[in-house]
Order: structure tokens, then sequence, then C-alpha cells
């Protein structure tokens, strides 16, 4: 009796187990049921070595599902809090890599910073080294030493090079020629003495003096009055005085682009921060270069942050004067002019590092973080202003050279210092193997619209009937007068070459139909305006250049 009992407090009172992995389905019992089992003198005790053994592989399985249900619970941590950070001379960095790597910081991470109050002098703060990038240094060759001299102007159509655009003076006093030479991927300059030939030189042999490549063997005259104002805007279509940049605000626990775009009200701090790079003025009726903000409708805020150095004028997309949207996580109104900036500034209130990937964008390629060092004694006081770089792998280094330490105490020359690295760094940026790449085409379709424009104009000076309906070019001559760079300047180029199309007679497929028009001796083969009629910027080859030119969208001003 006393091993019967021994053996039902093993059972709870109400057991209705299944175990699938004994191959067998085991009926129901309950309490009531084990004491109406029939006794037998001979009979096994009721626990057997198998009933231990089905005990035992139940309480493993009930562990393996509360163990299943606890893995569920478990949550992954942002790349940030799983990153160990790093702590150089006592302080948090303002920049961490990405976990892939991809991008390089300025100063390294392996570089201690000495945040103490400096005593002896910093090296790097001479303004005078603040020198500003040239975006082209060649471009205003033409408009130098061409518009105020006799000149001659040939085109001509390479089989391997493409279009050609050869421009020749010759300088009598100094007795040389000089030439420039306009490809697709570059323009080429020379000067050549005249004692070099035996006669004056034709436009093939000159071009060939630049060029080896070049395998024409006839060069077109322009005829065309207006032909220099027309090579100025393709020559300058890379020159702008006007920038824009993104200006972030990262508060302190803000790991996700999330957390920092929704960002809407401005401290003390970031407001007299704001007041060094610039004058914040109302977007309504603002008559400057707006950087794609609204100026009548009110519809990309109130205020904006704007300024002029060095002949330049800047306008800052400043996120917490964007419009913010109730019940949209990603900020797409904000996203939209900030995510299509080529350089953002970070300011940063507090000690959360900031990810050099975290905004995710095809254009963003390099942020300059701004941080306030709080005084020992009193947090409020200000020691000054650390800055550090970071940009992806193909951008090259851009000066001016950040000070060693990175502090600036003096807000005059950290106003400098920024607005001169802001400007160097986007053009640098061009040269990353995306913009590159955009450059290419971008020159690529204007010079071929030079061409084709040189040429039928040329024709219509000479009387030619077919060409007396072309288009005003005032349209290709705004090409250089546009704000914002070459994205800009490119779909202008296309914009008013298509329209020169249109008049010409190029036929152009519309609904899959290709609509016929009278066709003349200067109608150009635009397969990729055929192949999507619809868009401003000619397809791409690949989905990420796709990508890219997708958002240059928001680069255009209504």
């Amino acid at each position: 009796m006393d091993e019967e009992k021994r053996n039902i407090k093993l059972l709870p009172r109400k057991t209705s187990v299944t175990l699938e992995t004994c191959g067998r389905a085991e009926p129901d019992l309950s309490t009531r049921d084990v004491l109406a089992l029939p006794a037998a003198r001979d009979a096994k005790p009721f626990c057997s070595v198998s009933s231990n053994q089905r005990v035992t592989e139940l309480f493993e399985i009930i562990e393996k599902l509360q163990g299943s249900r606890i893995d569920e619970q478990r949550c992954v941590f942002p790349p940030p809090l799983k990153t160990q950070l790093l702590k150089i001379g006592g302080e948090v960095p303002l920049v961490l890599p990405p976990k892939l790597g991809g991008y390089w910081l300025d100063p390294p991470l392996d570089k201690l910073v000495d945040m103490s109050p400096c005593t002896s002098p910093q090296h790097g703060l001479d303004p005078a080294c603040y020198d500003i990038l040239e975006r082209d240094s060649d471009a205003k060759i033409y408009r130098e030493f061409f518009g105020s001299l006799y000149h001659h102007t040939f085109i001509a159509v390479d089989a391997s090079l493409g279009p050609l655009v050869l421009s020749v003076c010759l300088e009598g006093e100094a007795q040389r020629i000089r030439v420039i030479l306009r490809m697709m991927e570059c323009s080429l300059h020379g000067v050549f003495s005249l004692s070099l030939f035996h006669n004056v030189p034709s436009a093939v042999e000159l071009a060939k003096r630049l060029c080896e490549n070049v395998t024409v063997t006839r060069f077109e005259a322009v005829s065309y009055l207006k032909a220099p104002e027309l090579i100025i805007a393709f020559d300058e279509h890379r020159v702008s005085s006007n920038f824009k940049f993104g200006i972030l605000l990262q508060k302190e626990g803000q790991f996700t682009e999330e957390d920092i775009l929704s960002n809407t009200e401005e401290t003390q701090e970031f407001q007299e921060f704001l007041s060094i790079l610039g004058e914040t003025v109302k977007l309504q009726g603002f008559t400057g270069f707006r950087g794609g903000l609204d100026v009548s409708h009110g519809q990309t805020g109130d205020d904006a942050v704007v300024t002029s150095f060095q002949g330049r004028h800047i306008m800052f997309h400043v996120a917490t004067k964007l419009p913010f949207t109730e019940g949209d996580p990603q900020q797409l109104q904000r996203k939209r002019h900030i995510g299509n900036d080529i350089v953002a500034l970070v300011y940063q209130e507090g000690k959360t590092p900031f990810i050099s990937d975290i905004i995710s964008s095809h254009f963003l390629h390099c942020f300059l973080v701004v941080r306030k060092i709080r005084g020992e004694q009193d947090q409020r006081a200000s020691g000054g202003y650390q800055v550090c770089v970071t940009a992806r792998d193909d951008v090259p280094p851009f000066g001016p050279v950040l000070p060693d330490p990175p502090i600036f105490t003096d807000s005059s020359l950290l106003r400098q210092f920024l607005l001169t690295k802001l400007i160097n760094a986007e053009i640098s940026c061009y040269k990353a193997e995306r913009f590159s790449r955009l450059e290419l085409r971008t020159r690529s379709s204007l010079l071929e619209g030079l061409q084709n424009e040189l040429s039928a104009r040329s024709q219509c000076m000479l009387g030619d009937p077919s060409s007396m309906t072309l288009p005003s070019c005032d349209g290709l001559r705004g090409v250089s007068e546009g704000s914002g760079g070459f994205i800009e300047n490119f779909k202008r180029a296309i914009r008013v070459r298509s329209h020169s199309f249109d008049t010409l007679g190029v036929p152009k497929k519309i609904g899959g139909i290709v609509s016929h028009r009278p066709k003349t001796a200067y109608a150009e083969k635009d397969d990729e305006s055929e192949k999507n009629p619809d868009s401003t910027v000619p397809v791409v080859e690949n989905s990420e250049s796709a990508n890219i030119e997708n958002q240059q969208c928001s680069h255009e001003e209504s």
C-alpha cells in the first residue's frame, strides 16, 4: 500500500499528455482511474522503468518548449549597441565606422584626442590655408583666352571618340596657336608654337596633336554667330556658385535614422550653432538661391538657414525646419531633401556616436560631425567644438586639414573651416564612382547636343531651308545659369535637347508606336529617349544607377 501511494505521488491530479516521440499515443489517466485499477499480488509496480523514462522525456520536452519561447522573445540590439564603444582620451568618439566598413574617418579612431584645455598652440588653425577646391579648373579657359580674340570652331563625329568640338585661336603677338579639343570623356587644352609647322596647320592636324586617337579626316566649320555662347554654356556646365547641404540634429541615445529625422524641437544650443553657420530667413518670398525649397506655398517649412561665403551661395536643409509628418516614421518630407544632398552636417547634443551609414541614401557620401565640448565644472560652459569627418571609401581626401586636436574655440574660425570643408567635400564627392559615372553621362549628352546644335544652326546660317524652324537657343544657354550643379544642368540640357528634336522632326515612340514626322538631314537618333520618353534622364544600364537617377527628381526646382 505504501508503495502504491508513493507511485501515485509521481503523477499530477489531472494528467493529459500525448508523447509523440514514443511512437504511440497514451490514454488520458486521472487519479480516480489509477485508483480503480485492479491490484494483483504479482503485478509490477505502476511506475515501471518505462514510465519513469516517459516522465523524464516529458520534462525534457517541457524544458525545450520553454527554451524556444525564451529564444523567440530575444531581440537583436541595433548595431551601435552591439558595437563596443571605444573611449579615446576619456570621451566617446563622434563617429563610429559601420560594421561592414566602406567609410574612412578623420581623425581615425586609433588617434588619441586630448579633450583637456589646450595649453599648447594647435596646428592647422590658419585660415590662410582654407582654400576652396575648383570644380573644373579648365572650365573658363575658352572664356578667358578665346572670348576676346578672333577664333574658329570646328565639329566632327569620330567613329571611336564620338562628337568632337575643336576651338582654335591664333595669338599673333606670341606666334602661337591655342587649341581646345572637347571629347566625351574630357577636354584637352594645348598651346603650340607656329615654328612647329611648315604651314598653317589644319583642324585635323591640331586635333591629332592633342589626342593621337583621333581618326576623323575632316572637320566641319561652325558659322553660327552665337556659337561662343553655347560653347561657354557647355564648358562651364559643372561650374556653380550654389551649394546645398543637409543639417541633422542627433540627440542623446538616438541610434537610428528614424530617431534623428523625427526631432522637432530646437534647443538653444542648436540654434546658437545654426547662427554660426548662417542667417535664418523666411522662405515665403525669398529671392536668393533656394536649394529646391518652396518659397511660394510653404510646402517645405517656414524658415531656412542661408549664407554667402567667398562668392558662393549656400542653402542649408535643416531637418528640424522641414515639415514633420505625424505617423510617418521615415519622415519622407524631410528625407526627400536631405537624402538627396551629397554632404550633410550632423550636430550632436550628447555623447551618442554617429554611425557613418546610419542614413540610407544613394546621394549622401560625406558627413561632418560636430559636438560641443562641455566644461568640467559647469556643463553649460563651452570648451569649444570638436569636429570629425567621415566619407565613403571612394571619396578622395579633401582640405582643409583638421587641426590637431580637432577642436575649435573661436566661432568665426569654426565657421570658415566648416563652410570650406563642406564645399570641398561636395566637389570631392563628385569624383566617387557613382557621381563620376553620372557625370560622364551628363557630359556625353551635353556634348552630343552641342555638336548637333552647332551643326544645325550653321546650316541654317548658310540658308538651308530645312533648318529654318530651329528653336531659340535661350534654353541651352540657361544650362549654365541653373542652380545646384551638374545634375540640374543635365536635366535642363536633356529637356532642351528633346525640344530641339521635336522641332527638327525626329520620330519618337509614344506608347510603343513610332510617330513619324518630317525628317531633316540633321535629325539625331536618340535611342535612350525612345526607350523612356517620359523621363528627363536617360535609361541607365544597371539598377543601382537607375535608383540614383530616379532620385534626381527631388533636385529639380519648381
